[in-house]
């Protein structure tokens, strides 16, 4: 098997588990609160990244204090923020609508990008967004078909700009990190943001789930830690293009797993909106304004 080959298998596989990452919070949300679920992701994932930091011999680099100040507000927005939200709304919405939205990330992503760092938009990021819109409005204009809610696709919608938050600020970072360290940091400290409003949802006094805490179990090591590792397995051995090509994977993964799972029901407006979204994510990419996922274990 040659290496892009291999690449091609690695990154296929981490797409596939940022999918999952909808089922799984879908699973949460009906046995444990959002800041309780995360606190006890970040819990687990986090020393493991202190671990393999130790193995690849990665290190901290002396930060600023505005570096340190933008590190606090990715890990509340990208980590905390999305994960809350996606399993927030999830309580609420089928994990095909969420599916659907998720793939709205890189062009949410290049637009915030856009708004707020002034940057000059392309003719293919017009119609990438456009698109997009479209595929989020597909089922928004049926917010009950399949279980789905407005509400609860909004919340969705949040966590997205949650993510995109994240990644406009790490380009305003001025010390270059290791992206190990990086996601140990995001684990770390949104462990410390996410306990603290956990300890007023009072998880146990209300029961735990056995699933729900099985599904963040996986959710830490299998998308947050094994997601990280196959994504950065696989960008290494092909060029930033083709993998900004596999992100298109991640809402079509959700909303298959979704049905063969949870056993939801794919509604006609779901498939257009994800046939949108679809086609927005492989213009953007071709159009060479990618936005490369550069935390797969933020979802």
């Amino acid at each position: 098997m040659s290496r892009q080959v291999q690449g091609y298998l690695y990154l296929a596989l981490a797409m596939l588990t940022v999918g999952s990452t909808v089922v799984s919070s879908k699973l949460i949300a009906s046995g444990l609160p959002p800041f309780s679920a995360t606190a006890l992701r970040f819990s687990i994932a986090f020393p493991i990244f202190l671990v393999l930091m130790r193995a690849t011999g990665a290190r901290l680099p002396k930060l600023s204090g505005k570096d340190r100040l933008i590190l606090v507000i990715q890990a509340g927005a990208g980590s905390v923020g999305y994960t809350t939200l996606l399993i927030s709304g999830l309580s609420l919405t089928s994990a095909a609508d969420a599916g659907v939205i998720i793939g709205t990330l890189p062009v949410v992503s290049a637009a915030i990008s856009i708004l707020l760092l002034g940057e000059r938009p392309q003719r293919g990021l017009l119609l990438a967004v456009a698109l997009a819109r479209a595929g989020v409005l597909s089922i928004a204009a049926t917010p009950e078909a399949a279980g789905g809610s407005l509400a609860g696709n909004a919340l969705i919608f949040l966590a997205v700009v949650c993510e995109g938050v994240f990644i406009l600020l790490n380009k305003k970072l001025k010390t270059e990190i290791a992206p190990i360290a990086q996601s140990a940091l995001m684990t770390g400290i949104g462990f410390i943001v996410a306990v603290i409003p956990a300890v007023f949802e009072a998880p146990l006094a209300e029961g735990l789930s056995g699933s729900a805490v099985a599904a963040v179990v996986y959710y830490a090591l299998v998308p947050t830690v094994g997601g990280f590792l196959l994504w950065y397995a696989g960008a290494e051995r092909v060029s930033g293009t083709e993998a900004a090509l596999f992100t298109a994977l991640a809402p079509v993964s959700a909303v298959m797993l979704a049905f063969i799972i949870l056993g939801e029901p794919v509604e006609l407006s779901q498939i257009a909106g994800i046939a949108c979204v679809l086609a927005a994510v492989l213009g953007l990419a071709f159009a060479g304004s990618r936005v490369a996922v550069k935390r797969v274990e933020g979802r």
